[in-house]
C-alpha cells in the first residue's frame, strides 16, 4: 500500500511540473507569437508573407520590433527552430533568447520587393497604435508618404484618439489622401483643404486632377486650385531657402580658398597661380589621414577629420614656405614671370599627385557625426556637413582676424603690407615676414581643401576650378582685406546660386564676371580699400 501511494505521488509531481502545468495546476498559455515565428522560420517568401500578416494581426508589442529587425536584415531563420535576432552576444532566438544549436543552419529569409513594401506598410500600421509617441510619429509620417486602403480603419481610429498635434497632422494628411476618391464632395473638399495646407510638393499631383473639368463639384475645384497655388508659393520659398543655404555653403569654400590669397596677394602683390593646388593638397591630406586611421586604428576612423585639420594646415603651410623661399622671392617685381612660374608649379604639383595617388578621383567619406541632415521642409534638407563647413569657415576667419589684429606677427604683416620700405627701415625682416605670410595663406587654403573634401570627390585638378573665383573674391572685396574677403566670398556664392536655376551654371558665371568687371571700373580698389602710404601712392 505504501508503494502504491509513493507511485501516485510521483505521478502527480511529474504532471504538475510538466510544461503544460504550473504549480497552481493551471494551464500555461503558449506564446502568442510562437506560430508566426515558426512560420517565419521556414524562410520562403510565401512563409515570410504569412508570418508578416500574422504578426500584423497580433496585438503583441513585440511584433513591431520583430518586423523592424526583419526589414533591417537583422534576422536569420532556421527551419526547425524559428527566427534568431542579431545581438552583441551573437544570434539569439527572438522569443526564448536562447543561442542556436551547434548544428543549426541560419539563413536570411527571402524578401521580395513586394514583401519589403508590405513590411513598410505593416510596420507603419503597428507604429501608429504604439504607446511610444516617437514610434507613432514615425508611423504617421510613413503613412502620410504612402497610405494604404488596408490601413484606412486603423488610421481613422488612431486619428480619433491621438492628442499630439504633430502626429495628428500626419495622420490627417494620410486620411486626406484616401478621402480624395470619396464619393461625397464635402469629404473631398475637406481632404483637398488639408493637403493644400500641408504645402508638400508631393501632394500636388494628387490634387491637380480635382482642379480640372473631371471634378464635378465647383467648390472642390476652387479649393483644389487654391491648394495648388498655396503649394506653389510655399515651394518657391523653399527653393529660395535652399538657394540661400547652398549659396552660404559655396561662399564658405570661396572664403577659405580666397582668404589666404587675399593675405599673400595683399602683402607681396604676387599672382600665385598655384594657390588652387593648396586646396588640392589639403583635400589629399584629409584622404591620407582617413586611410591611415582605417588601416591602423579603425575604431577611431570617425575622428580622422579632427586630425586632418592641423595636418592639412601644416602640410600646405610648409609647401607654401618652400615655394616662397625657393622660387617666388627671386621674382619679386616681375609679376609676369611670377605668374608663369607659379602656373608651372601648379602643373607640377598636379602631376606629382597623379603619380602618388593615381589619376582617378578618390572619395573621402563623411564621418558618422556629419552624415545626414535636418529636414526643414520637403525639398530642403540642411545637411550636417554643409552646416559644419559654414561654421568652420567663420571660425577660420575669426582666427585669422585675431592673428592679424591681435598678435605681433599680425602687426608686422600689416606694417609690411601698408609700407614695405618704412617697415624695413624700422628693422622688420620683410623677407621672413614674406615667408611666414605665404605659409599662412597656403595653410588656410589647405583648410579649404579639408572642407571641400566633405562635399565632393577629390581629384588632382581639384583646385583649378577655384583659382579664378578666388581671384574674383580678392579683387571684389579689396586686396588684403579680411572684411572684403568675407563680403566678396559670400556675395559671389549667393549670387551664383540664385542665378543658376534661371540661366544655368555657365551663364551665371559669365554674368557674375561681367558684373565684377563693371564694378571694378567704377571702384578699382574694391569694396574695402587698403589704407596706408604705399596703398595711397
Amino acid at each position: 500500500m505504501t508503494s502504491m501511494r509513493c507511485f501516485v505521488f510521483l505521478l502527480l509531481c511529474l504532471g504538475m511540473t510538466s510544461p503544460g502545468w504550473i504549480m497552481a495546476g493551471e494551464r500555461v498559455d503558449p506564446d502568442p507569437l510562437a506560430a508566426a515565428v515558426a512560420t517565419l522560420g521556414l524562410g520562403s517568401a510565401s512563409d515570410v508573407r504569412q508570418a508578416v500578416e500574422a504578426l500584423a494581426a497580433s496585438a503583441d508589442p513585440r511584433a513591431l520590433k520583430l518586423l523592424g529587425e526583419l526589414a533591417e536584415g537583422h534576422l536569420q531563420v532556421d527551419n526547425a527552430a524559428g527566427a534568431y535576432r542579431e545581438t552583441p552576444q551573437g544570434w539569439r532566438h527572438v522569443l526564448t533568447d536562447q543561442a542556436p544549436a551547434p548544428d543549426a543552419q541560419l539563413n536570411a529569409p527571402s524578401l521580395t520587393n513586394a514583401l519589403r513594401r508590405q513590411l513598410v506598410a505593416v510596420r507603419a500600421q503597428l507604429q501608429i497604435t504604439s504607446a511610444d509617441p516617437v514610434q507613432r510619429l514615425t508611423g504617421a509620417r510613413a503613412m502620410a508618404d504612402k497610405p494604404t486602403l488596408e490601413a484606412d480603419a486603423a488610421l481613422r481610429t488612431a486619428l480619433g484618439s491621438e492628442s499630439d498635434p504633430a502626429i495628428r497632422h500626419w495622420l490627417a494628411v494620410a486620411v486626406a489622401q484616401l478621402d480624395l476618391q470619396n464619393a461625397d464632395p464635402s469629404v473631398r473638399l475637406e481632404a483637398v483643404t488639408v493637403l493644400g495646407k500641408s504645402g508638400r510638393l508631393s501632394y500636388r499631383g494628387l490634387i491637380a486632377p480635382l482642379a480640372g473639368e473631371a471634378e464635378a463639384d465647383d467648390a472642390v475645384r476652387r479649393a483644389a486650385t487654391q491648394a495648388l497655388s498655396h503649394i506653389d508659393r510655399q515651394q518657391w520659398w523653399v527653393n529660395q531657402a535652399a538657394n540661400l543655404f547652398y549659396g552660404l555653403s559655396l561662399g564658405s569654400i570661396l572664403m577659405l580658398s580666397a582668404l589666404g590669397l587675399a593675405i599673400t596677394f595683399g602683402l607681396m602683390g604676387v599672382i600665385n597661380m598655384a594657390h588652387g593646388e593648396m586646396l588640392m593638397l589639403g583635400a589629399y591630406t584629409t584622404y591620407s589621414m582617413q586611410r591611415l586611421l582605417q588601416s591602423q586604428a579603425p575604431q577611431w576612423e570617425d575622428g580622422y577629420l579632427l586630425l586632418a585639420i592641423p595636418a592639412a594646415f601644416g602640410v600646405t603651410a610648409l609647401v607654401g614656405v618652400a615655394l616662397e623661399r625657393l622660387v617666388i622671392r627671386h621674382l619679386y617685381g616681375r609679376p609676369l614671370e611670377t605668374l608663369l612660374a607659379t602656373w608651372g608649379i601648379s602643373l607640377g604639383l598636379i602631376q606629382a599627385v597623379r603619380l602618388g595617388f593615381g589619376a582617378q578621383n578618390v572619395t573621402v567619406s563623411n564621418p558618422s557625426w556629419l552624415s545626414g541632415g535636418w529636414e526643414v521642409a520637403e525639398g530642403l534638407v540642411l545637411t550636417y556637413n554643409r552646416l559644419a563647413i559654414i561654421g568652420f569657415a567663420l571660425a577660420v576667419l575669426f582666427m585669422a582676424y585675431l592673428l592679424l589684429q591681435r598678435t605681433s606677427l599680425g602687426l608686422t604683416v600689416r606694417a609690411v603690407t601698408q609700407n614695405r620700405p618704412m617697415a624695413a627701415a624700422m628693422g622688420i625682416n620683410t623677407a621672413r615676414v614674406d615667408a611666414w605670410t605665404f605659409g599662412l595663406g597656403s595653410g588656410i587654403a589647405g583648410l579649404g581643401g579639408v572642407a571641400l573634401s566633405q562635399l565632393d570627390n577629390v581629384a588632382p585638378d581639384l583646385g583649378q576650378g577655384y583659382i579664378v573665383d578666388s581671384f574674383m573674391v580678392v579683387v571684389l572685396g579689396g586686396v588684403g582685406q579680411l572684411a572684403g574677403t568675407f563680403v566678396g566670398a559670400f556675395g559671389l556664392g549667393l549670387l551664383n546660386k540664385f542665378l543658376e536655376p534661371g540661366i544655368g551654371a555657365v551663364l551665371s558665371k559669365v554674368l557674375v564676371l561681367g558684373l565684377i568687371i563693371l564694378f571694378i571700373q567704377r571702384r578699382p580698389q574694391g569694396l574695402f580699400a587698403l589704407r596706408g602710404r604705399s596703398a595711397e601712392a
